[in-house]
């Protein structure tokens, strides 16, 4: 299959298709950290969705819809309305992503604010459920795909929101560390929407 695995700088996703015999690129505004370039397109990811690709796998940037901002956009228990315009603009580009001319689309995010009106996501899942000893809870939508079904559950150690934890250190890459996929669940979505591609030579 071609695979697009859009707002992708850590190349995870990507590797566990490419290792199953699939044609997948990671495209994002950053420069992979992956280890390969070749397969990262660096830009826009908009002008690739009119392109003819089997699965597209995204995961746009939740930073003014996920709910843990709402203290920011509710700042004084007044409404921010130049972060909720930023807000709107980023479903915007969710819904694109969503509704991309593909017939196998998934979507991530975290539990967003409920003054965006997302739509009703497919499932919630936990990298715990997936071999990753972490609570981080996160949505997919999904059409033309099934539900991911847990591979290892383990026992969740740590809640990501922790003083402490990796995801709540600072930092210039504070944002591009908190926005890698675990490793696990990239595995699980390659292999259970990919599989191993039968016509790899």
């Amino acid at each position: 299959m071609k695979v697009l695995v859009a707002c992708e700088e850590s190349g995870r996703v990507t590797a566990e298709f490419r290792k199953l015999g699939h044609e997948a690129y990671s495209c994002d505004i950053l420069p992979t950290s992956g280890g390969h370039p070749e397969w990262h397109i660096q830009g826009d990811v908009l002008p690739l969705l009119d392109q003819a690709w089997d699965m597209i796998i995204a995961f746009p940037p939740c930073t003014y819809l996920s709910n843990a901002g709402a203290k920011h956009l509710y700042a004084g228990g007044v409404l921010n309305q130049e972060r909720y315009k930023k807000g709107l603009a980023a479903k915007e580009f969710f819904m694109a992503l969503l509704h991309a001319d593909c017939p196998r689309v998934a979507v991530e995010n975290p539990v967003s604010s409920r003054i965006f009106e997302m739509p009703p996501h497919t499932q919630e899942i936990e990298p715990y459920m997936f071999g990753e000893p972490t609570r981080k809870k996160t949505r997919l939508w999904l059409r033309g795909l099934p539900k991911l079904e847990p591979t290892d559950i383990c026992l969740p150690l740590i809640n990501c929101h922790e003083a402490g934890t990796w995801f709540m250190k600072g930092g210039k890459d504070r944002q591009k560390n908190r926005a890698k996929t675990f490793p696990g669940v990239a595995k699980a979505m390659a292999e259970q929407w990919g599989g191993q591609n039968e016509t790899k030579s």
